[in-house]
């Protein structure tokens, strides 16, 4: 019996007959029809296409044969555009075998035609949502974003719950840089189709762009829950955990990513990134080769190569690397900024100052913006033109400050009196028992900018001293630290348990070093927990100007997620804190365990000075400290060019080049 007129047709269309295949699709042998439509609901696509093939060979001119020759060659990976094109022949008025067929010409490359078929199929069928969506897939492949963008919301007119033209439509409002409305699309379409991994990662990728990268990783860990082949989830999930500072797991998803993709450079270079915060260099300077070998022009791993030659102080190879990449790719933000990283600037730098300007108004995603403008800043600082770099200064942390969750002042405050209540005099100077003893570790603590990189490099030139970078060991302990059971004998197996992996971690660095220096200024938070695990290891607060301090790093584009950075109250408020905190443990770690050393009197005196931070951590004096810029080791903090320059007294009152511009900051002068 041959389909009816009001019944489904046997192509497995779902639709019409009378829609789909119309009076071509009458058969003189239904039974050869019905078995073929079987096959098809069965999912024995080879058996279907000698089936079809059989069905065609007997009557050319029926559409339902030559639609489900076409579904048998799609589904076996094989080519079906002759099928297809066949189908819309033979079935004139049938706007599905126009939407088929335009498809597989988008799917082709063949962009123009398949504009022509899905409008041909809208022609047929004004109503029909699902051509005007791929209608707009076709005019998004050729750049007409606000065509795609007008036929992706008439298909969501047509049909309100079509998630894909939803997720579609973010796509096309991503791309025109709307990433507030983006963002609303992409939630109606996760909202419509939950178990969609697709529209998880893309919603992903448009809060990492709005600064809310914690939201942006629940959604990459949903994609990769519901498809644990999706490469670019792990590999997005992986940087959006690096920009977290969680750097151990953002590996693990990278890693995971690279075994999916293995040919894949952008991966490979990500975890190069992730690596190098990891000081694991080695690992990432081979990561970032491989990206490199994978795709030889391409820029992103040509700046990771030029970062690491800059962390070995080889400033001229890093130089030529990133202008390497600026001809590869002429408006790249990152290489450009770079370049202002690795020198100083002149005024003989007046072309590259004009392009970081060219590619800045590009319409670029804010954080390339800020990238850009905290590079001009410097090179107007460099150059001794304050006010416009203070200019760009501001323009660059406005940008980035767009893009981050922003300092919580109230949040921040209650943290620091949380650790000096748990953290008091009795708690810090009870040994637990039996305790850890080694006076091998020692931190190099303060606020960002100052002068604890020029403080490490002096002591990594002696011959017994390692100089480990920043390590984020205790930060995290201390984040996960149960601070409301002080006292209990789990607390005194953990703090054993974290003394034994810290001096593992150490030891895997430093191998035969008497002392290893960790110079993370953030530990100034983690002093009591890190004295209550190893009493014996030794901390020397380097103690700057707060205006000087709190300045540079407004200008500094900082690698880290340094959020209060990027605002002169916020950074005011840190800046008090870290001194309130500092008072406290002042007060009550023992006077042996800790040397203040104000970083004015170390580029002012500097032998003096470096000789009493050796002498504290009972080192015989070397004089080869005093040629600390000529030690050859990896640096990887923002200091990495400053440190290998002999002492200037040009950073010391910095602050009144800026005088006119320090708002908030004027609180924090100091009055003695």
């Amino acid at each position: 019996m041959k389909p009816g007129r009001n019944d489904l047709c046997a192509c497995g269309s779902g639709r019409k007959f009378k829609r789909c295949c119309g009076r071509r699709g009458e058969y003189s042998s239904p039974a050869a029809l019905s078995r073929s439509s079987q096959l098809l609901q069965q999912g024995r696509f080879a058996e279907l296409e000698v089936a079809a093939r059989q069905l065609i060979t007997e009557q050319p001119d029926l559409g339902v044969g030559w639609k489900l020759l076409a579904v048998a060659l799609h589904r076996q990976g094989k080519d079906a555009i002759d099928a297809l094109a066949k189908a819309a022949a033979v079935l004139p008025d049938d706007a599905e075998s126009q939407r088929n067929l335009g498809n597989a010409l988008r799917r082709q490359g063949r962009l123009d035609e398949a504009v022509a078929s899905h409008s041909r199929a809208l022609a047929i069928d004004p109503g029909y949502a699902e051509a005007r969506n791929d209608l707009g897939a076709a005019r998004f492949a050729l750049g007409q974003i606000p065509e795609a963008i007008t036929c992706y919301r008439q298909a969501i007119k047509l049909k309100a719950d079509f998630a894909l033209a939803h997720l579609n439509l973010g796509r096309a409002l991503f791309a025109t840089g709307d990433a507030q409305q983006a963002r609303t699309s992409y939630q109606k379409a996760v909202d419509l189709q939950p178990d969609s991994a697709a529209a998880h990662w893309n919603l992903g990728n448009v809060l990492v762009e709005l600064g809310y990268t914690e939201q942006a990783v629940a959604h990459y860990q949903r994609a990769v829950a519901l498809q644990p082949d999706y490469a670019l989830a792990y590999s997005n999930l992986g940087c959006a955990l690096r920009d977290l500072g969680r750097l151990d797991a953002a590996q693990v998803s990278l890693r995971r990513a690279q075994q999916l993709l293995p040919e894949q450079a952008e991966i490979h270079n990500n975890l190069s990134i992730v690596l190098r915060l990891l000081h694991r260099y080695e690992e990432a300077a081979a990561c970032a080769a491989r990206a490199h070998e994978l795709k030889p022009e391409f820029a992103p791993s040509l700046i990771s190569l030029a970062r690491i030659k800059a962390d070995r102080g080889d400033f001229t190879a890093a130089e030529d690397m990133l202008r390497r990449a600026l001809v590869t790719e002429p408006d790249s933000a990152e290489a450009c900024s770079a370049l202002a990283s690795v020198r100083k600037m002149t005024p003989g730098d007046a072309h590259w100052y004009s392009e970081a300007q060219r590619i800045a108004d590009l319409g670029l995603p804010a954080r390339q913006q800020a990238h850009l403008h905290y590079a001009m800043g410097k090179y107007c600082d460099d150059c001794g033109d304050f006010a416009q770099a203070f200019s760009h200064f501001r323009r660059a942390n406005d940008l980035k400050r767009s893009t981050c969750a922003g300092h919580d002042r109230k949040g921040f405050h209650r943290y620091v009196s949380r650790i000096i209540q748990c953290f008091g005099a009795e708690r810090v100077n009870q040994r637990s028992d039996p305790i850890v003893t080694s006076s091998r570790p020692v931190f190099i603590v303060g606020m960002p900018r100052s002068g604890t990189s020029l403080a490490e490099q002096i002591l990594a030139s002696h011959p017994t001293m390692h100089g480990a970078g920043e390590l984020v060991y205790w930060s995290q302990a201390l984040a996960d630290w149960p601070f409301e059971t002080p006292g209990t004998a789990q607390e005194a197996a953990l703090l054993r348990s974290h003394a034994a992996e810290y001096l593992a971690l150490i030891g895997a660095q430093g191998a035969g070093a008497a002392h290893v220096v960790d110079k993370m200024p953030a530990n100034f938070l983690s002093l009591g927990l890190i004295h209550c695990a190893l009493p014996d290891a030794r901390f020397i607060h380097m103690a700057r100007d707060p205006i000087d301090t709190c300045l540079s790093a407004y200008f500094q584009d900082f690698e880290a997620s340094y959020h209060y950075a990027t605002d002169l109250e916020d950074l005011a408020h840190y800046h008090e804190e870290y001194s309130r905190i500092m008072r406290h443990w002042e007060s009550v770690l023992p006077n042996e365990a800790m040397l203040e050393v104000p970083y004015e009197a170390l580029v002012t005196e500097p032998e003096i000075w470096s000789k009493r931070m050796v002498e504290f951590l009972g080192v015989a004096w070397d004089p080869i400290c005093l040629e600390f810029h000529q030690t050859r080791r990896t640096v990887i903090s923002a200091s990495k060019w400053q440190v290998r320059q002999k002492i200037s007294r040009g950073s010391v009152e910095r602050w009144r080049n800026y005088e006119p511009y320090l708002g908030p900051l004027r609180r924090l002068r100091r009055t003695t």
